[in-house]
Parts: structure tokens; C-alpha cells; sequence
């Protein structure tokens, strides 16, 4: 294994450690690749070699990638953190409390659709909070189209639902 790609690596594995929710594949590519530490196609090995060895897991929701780290992955960290400069350190530390709300709540409202066995689509509508999930509502729905619709604005509507909800519920 080449010393840079391990660099990356531990990098990924840093910044993981130091958000209590997952990040995207571009959550994280937005903050290796705006500093200029190495180029998208080897990240997207970095990626692939780390899901490979079980340090962090991946789950796709409408072609986003949220990555976790797992167990492994926090104890190999451990091993290696001192291989990360306490420049870089600094540098994902600076960049996660500067957009951590945004990081935050850009992985907290999810929304996707399948195909059911009857031919509608399920909606999947979330909203989840330090690991607790405060809405998980399924709706049917005829068509691919509307299907796509609802998923893009839960992102902008989910508040407003969870509110009604709760009043009306109340």
C-alpha cells in the first residue's frame, strides 16, 4: 500500500470519527478535493479499498453514498492517528465546525423510492437525529415521476410535515 493512499485513508477515517452522524461520498470529496490532497479518482479508490476491508460501511440511498465507520475502522485510527500532521488535523477539524450543521442536516432528511411487487412506487420519507429516527413515513404512489417529486421535496418540506404531524397528533 502506498504512504499517500494511506494518508487519505486515515484521513477519511479522521473525519468520521469526528461527526456523531454519516457523511457522504461528496461531503467528504468536497473537503479532500477542495484542499488539494489528491484527485477524485484516487479517492474514489480510498473509498472502495476501505469498504473493502471493512473500515467504514456504505449504504446508497438515491445515488448518495453515506459512509459510517465501523469498529475496525475506529481502532485502526487509533493505530495510525499519528500519521495525520496536526496541520491536516486542524484543517478537517476547522472545515467539520465550520459546516457541521450543514454536513448535519444534509444526512439527516432522506428520501427514496422502490418499485412495489403491485407495480406502484413506495416513498421513503426520513428524518433522523443522533441515530433516532423522529419520522419514517412510506407512501404509494402511481408513477416513477411522482415518486421523484415527493423525494425531491421532502428535502424542503419535511419540517413543515413533521410540525403538522405532531400538532395534529398531539
Amino acid at each position: 500500500m502506498s504512504e499517500p493512499l494511506t494518508l487519505y485513508k486515515l484521513i477519511v477515517l479522521y473525519m468520521l470519527t469526528r461527526v456523531n452522524f454519516p457523511l457522504t461520498n461528496s461531503q467528504i470529496s468536497n473537503f479532500v478535493l477542495n484542499a488539494g490532497y489528491t484527485t477524485y479518482f484516487t479517492l474514489q479508490q480510498t473509498f472502495s479499498e476501505l469498504v473493502e476491508s471493512k473500515l467504514i460501511r456504505c449504504e446508497t440511498i438515491r445515488n448518495s453514498s453515506y459512509y459510517y465507520i465501523t469498529d475496525a475502522g475506529r481502532q485502526t485510527l487509533g493505530y495510525f492517528e499519528h500519521m495525520i500532521s496536526k496541520a491536516i488535523q486542524k484543517d478537517i477539524d476547522n472545515y467539520l465546525k465550520q459546516n457541521r450543521l450543514e454536513l448535519r442536516d444534509e444526512v439527516s432528511v432522506t428520501s427514496d423510492f422502490y418499485k412495489t411487487t403491485n407495480g406502484d412506487y413506495a416513498v421513503q420519507c426520513k428524518v433522523t437525529e443522533r441515530n433516532t429516527t423522529l419520522i419514517d413515513l412510506t407512501l404509494s404512489v402511481p408513477d416513477k415521476e411522482q415518486a421523484s417529486s415527493m423525494c425531491v421535496k421532502w428535502k424542503e418540506k419535511c419540517q413543515e410535515i413533521y410540525a403538522y404531524l405532531m400538532k395534529e397528533l398531539m
